[in-house]
């Protein structure tokens, strides 16, 4: 059986592994309403020799749930709703699925993910499968570290980036049951629709599903469509409801990604 899993092992570090989260410093951007002393990376709290010839150091970092690439728990919009202890570290090793809509975004920074967008993937590439982990790719990944390009914001401070549709959502949750969701951007909801009803409906419909999803996702261009599986990773922290997370895919080292702009 050992040597199942060694072979096994193997047989995955042969593949390719793509780096699918963004490295964090002490500029990384985050959300205005988070306190502005929220986050503090890599500070030392001991710094010395602790025997001779062995210097000793040991840091502290500081920073909020809801940081860079990172996990979104239901209770973060939910009451009661499900937090990171609910969650088997099984539950976020997943098939990856992504839907390009790089080319509709750079024609409308409001562009909102549809169902015939769904459609349309699926007379491609087939039914997403159950259990699956849906990635909306977009391009605005490339825009990281830089918080103005992320925003978008036009000459009234209004907000431009591409979100999900209640619909989509509601399609994906209870026509193919998947697992999560994920995108390149700061938030679900498209802030022309947010703005426009005066909530992130599509965020807490997500998690009201008592489902997860991951923000701030980087480098969907480099990964096929379909075949690839997802890792997301996130400290063992006690009733989180929402944390910094490395993600990963792993896929076949000879696929072939159709996709534009790869």
């Amino acid at each position: 059986m050992l040597d199942d899993l060694w072979k096994l092992l193997g047989e995955l570090k042969s593949l390719e592994w793509i780096e699918l989260s963004h490295s964090l410093t002490n500029e990384s951007p985050f959300w205005e309403g988070i306190p502005e002393d929220a986050v503090e990376l890599g500070i030392n709290l001991v710094n010395y020799n602790y025997i001779e010839g062995m210097p000793l150091q040991i840091q502290s970092f500081k920073f909020p749930g809801q940081f860079g690439t990172h996990i979104d728990y239901p209770r973060h919009f939910i009451e009661g709703g499900r937090v990171s202890d609910d969650f088997h570290i099984k539950d976020t090793i997943l098939p990856l699925v992504i839907i390009d809509v790089t080319d509709k975004v750079e024609n409308n920074f409001d562009y909102e993910l549809t169902t015939e967008d769904i459609a349309n993937f699926e007379i491609k590439h087939g039914k997403i499968p159950e259990n699956s982990f849906v990635a909306m790719r977009t391009g605005w990944g490339k825009r990281w570290p830089d918080k103005t390009l992320l925003k978008n914001e036009d000459y009234n401070g209004k907000e431009h980036y591409p979100g999900w549709t209640i619909e989509t959502l509601k399609y994906l949750f209870e026509k193919r049951n998947v697992a999560g969701i994920g995108h390149e951007t700061l938030d679900t909801d498209a802030p022309i629709t947010s703005c426009a009803v005066g909530d992130l409906q599509a965020e807490r419909y997500v998690l009201s599903q008592n489902k997860f999803q991951v923000e701030l996702l980087a480098n969907l261009e480099k990964v096929p469509l379909t075949g690839a599986l997802i890792f997301i990773a996130a400290p063992r922290i006690s009733e989180a409801n929402g944390l910094p997370v490395r993600v990963w895919a792993i896929v076949p080292s000879k696929h072939k990604n159709t996709n534009k702009n790869h």
